[in-house]
């Protein structure tokens, strides 16, 4: 049975409309010091979370002065940063689709656990204007991992919660999104993706 079509649709940066630069990003830089990779993301983005810089309550140096602490990499500030930003290419396909649902009449927004570096990619890559509005967590000061955050968004866009369709690769902001009355979409590639969008009549 096909989904009743959404109002609006929620998409998330990293992992979906781009390349994943910061997972990506964090295991070269662990690689280069010698690190195992996936333990030092994790424990990098409990960094990020904990401190503040992902909700806007500190910056890129304090953030990044915890990991070299913690973790006894080195490199500046803008070293590290870039290369996590040069990891996140825009995916053209699902700035398409993103351009398709606005032809078939839906509201477009970017939903994203993101620091002030995403206005950086904005300016750099310029996909900001794709889209209705963009909520990021660093403006926001709420992330993803707390499901108050999406009746927040329904509420302050005048949305029922059914009405809104949220696109994003991490299984956990899925389950919290659906949990408060989202549909969803657990992004793992591009073809599922267009698969369900033609499922739902969304595409071509």
């Amino acid at each position: 049975m096909t989904p009743p079509k959404p109002r609006a649709a929620f998409f998330d940066y990293g992992g979906v409309l781009a390349e994943e630069g910061y997972h990506q990003g964090l295991l070269a830089i662990a690689a280069q010091h010698g690190l195992p990779g996936e333990p030092f993301f994790e424990t990098v983005t409990e960094i990020i979370y904990g401190c503040g810089f992902v909700t806007g309550r500190t910056d890129e140096h304090h953030f990044w002065s915890l990991v070299r602490e913690k973790t006894g990499i080195t490199g500046t500030d803008a070293e590290l940063t870039n290369e996590i930003l040069t990891g996140f290419v825009l995916r053209p396909r699902m700035i398409e689709a993103v351009r398709r649902l606005r032809q078939h009449g839906l509201k477009l927004y970017i939903l994203s656990d993101q620091t002030d570096w995403l206005e950086r990619l904005d300016q750099r890559d310029r996909f900001f204007g794709a889209f209705d509005q963009v909520f990021n967590s660093f403006r926001l000061g709420k992330t993803k991992r707390d499901s108050s955050l999406f009746s927040d968004m329904t509420r302050q866009l005048g949305l029922a919660p059914e009405a809104a369709w949220f696109i994003d690769d991490n299984h956990g902001h899925i389950e919290r999104a659906t949990a408060q009355g989202w549909q969803a979409h657990h992004f793992r590639d591009t073809e599922t993706f267009f698969a369900e969008l033609a499922a739902r009549h969304l595409w071509p």
